[in-house]
């Protein structure tokens, strides 16, 4: 039997594509910098603790976001760990639109959860949030039943994945309409469970609703006068059904989530550009600062998203090429051909950037605005104001005495007046960390040093002379 589809839309799947070769990189990087346990397949989880009685327990699995690798892990885990505890059923709450997975992932997914020897039932969930549309959605029919809230919805699916037990599952035939672009909500489901009076379906707006009509829940029906099951009295005239069996929430440990929340499209997009924006940023501050540092950690994290979610790899070279325009013209001073350059590409990169994700508009505009505004005003104005003096020009600078902060070896960074400058010695001597230098000469935004003791003192005289005569040239 199949439900009318009543509301279809369509959400276009495209077929699996290769891994950006930029998001190659990145994710190559991740895999340095993580512990090797951070990502790895075979992650044990902390043993369940021993919970419920004669009543047993019942796991709930909270899967919400795309499927990406790091949820399909954590769902196959939760499934050997309820197994192993001895759960009666695994319910799995979702809240998902989609997967960022091999199809293949999703098929031998759907197919465990169909041949589980423990029941497993989906509760789309909490109100207005419940989903799971697109291949998650091919899970949830994979299931033994399906709970609804009010404001959820289900379909979408995309061509059939599923194989043996999931391809015949009652549910595969219920929501049938869901594979041709159906999406099914809550008063759909409602009312053919109302005529068809079908088990596997409910209306339930709680996740309690959807527990007590489970086969493996044990309840009670308690009156006035009653114990409840922690040992109060119910009061109450009105009758009401109390749960029996115990409950647990699983969800996804820490360094799982952090690394399933930059597989979100908009996360994984924001940090990229903004990763790119702080890199360029650095380019024009002394020395490596917090910029750099928390930069290079965005990058990281949304280049690892982008690669999960198969961003289009000549939108991702669009997007680099962007900020290295900015930077180029950030450095001249004016903005030109490469800011319009920039400008272009970082709007195609981010409208072209996944294929088969949405980014949202607003994430969007927040890049793209954000990112225009930052390297057309700015960062120009920033280096205007870091690297310009607009009434007596910079030659204040030569004879100055400065800390060297870094070795100057060729090039090193220096300390003036509080100030950290790049520099670089006039001479093939280095002058560590710690000593003093001499300014004697600007070059643009680079400071040529020497050390304080041992200078050619000839050399400096003549620069003292050539200053006086000039700023006696500019008062005559």
């Amino acid at each position: 039997m199949g439900i009318e589809n009543r509301s279809a839309r369509k959400r276009p799947f495209g077929s699996r594509r290769g891994l950006a070769g930029l998001g190659l990189v990145l994710v190559a990087l991740i895999l340095a910098a993580v512990p090797a346990n951070a990502l790895a397949q075979d992650t044990e989880t902390d043993p369940a603790p021993q919970i419920g009685g004669a009543n047993g327990f019942v796991d709930v699995v909270k899967v919400n976001g795309l499927i990406d690798p790091i949820m399909v892990n954590f769902i196959h885990r939760s499934l050997d760990e309820s197994e192993a505890n001895g759960a009666r059923e695994v319910v799995l709450q979702m809240e998902s639109e989609g997967a960022a997975v091999d199809d293949a992932d999703i098929a031998e997914l759907a197919l465990r959860i169909a041949e589980f020897p423990v029941p497993v039932s989906v509760w789309l969930g909490p109100a207005n949030n419940g989903r799971a549309l697109g291949r998650a959605g091919q899970l949830a029919i994979a299931s033994s039943r399906i709970g609804i809230s009010p404001g959820s919805e289900l379909g979408d699916f995309g061509p059939s994945l599923l194989t043996g037990a999931a391809a015949e599952s009652p549910l595969a035939t219920v929501f049938d309409g869901g594979f041709t672009g159906g999406i099914f909500g809550y008063e759909d489901v409602v009312e053919v469970n109302t005529g068809a009076a079908d088990p596997n379906i409910q209306d339930a707006p709680a996740i309690l609703n959807h527990l007590l009509e489970l086969p493996t829940f044990e309840s009670d029906i308690i009156n006035r006068g009653d114990a409840l099951p922690n040992g109060a009295i119910w009061e109450s005239d009105e009758p009401t059904r109390v749960p029996l069996t115990d409950t647990r929430f699983i969800a996804l440990p820490l360094i799982d989530q952090q690394f399933h929340t930059f597989a979100s499209p908009a996360v994984a997009y924001l940090l990229f550009v903004i990763g790119l924006g702080l890199l360029v940023f650095e380019l024009f501050t002394a020395g490596v600062g917090v910029a750099g540092v928390i930069g290079a950690g965005t990058l990281l994290g949304g280049g690892y998203g982008l690669a999960v979610l198969d961003a289009r790899w000549w939108a991702v070279a669009l997007l680099v090429i962007a900020f290295i325009g900015f930077a180029i013209d950030v450095q001249s001073g004016i903005q030109a051909f490469w800011s319009a350059v920039g400008s272009i590409f970082l709007v195609v990169g981010s409208l072209f950037l996944l294929a088969d994700h949405s980014i949202g508009w607003l994430p969007l505009s927040v890049g793209i605005a954000g990112m225009l505004l930052a390297m057309l005003s700015g960062m120009p104005a920033m280096v205007r104001t870091r690297f310009s003096t607009p009434t007596i020009g910079r030659e204040w600078m030569i004879g100055e005495i400065g800390e060297v902060l870094e070795s100057v070896d060729p090039e090193g960074v220096v300390t003036l007046r509080g100030a950290p400058w790049r520099a670089r010695t006039n001479r093939a001597t280095p002058i560590a960390a710690g000593e003093r230098a001499r300014v004697v000469e600007v070059d643009g935004l680079l400071l040529e040093v020497e050390p304080e003791s041992g200078g050619a003192s000839d050399y400096r005289d003549r620069r003292a002379a050539e200053h006086a005569e000039a700023i006696e040239a500019e008062q005559s």
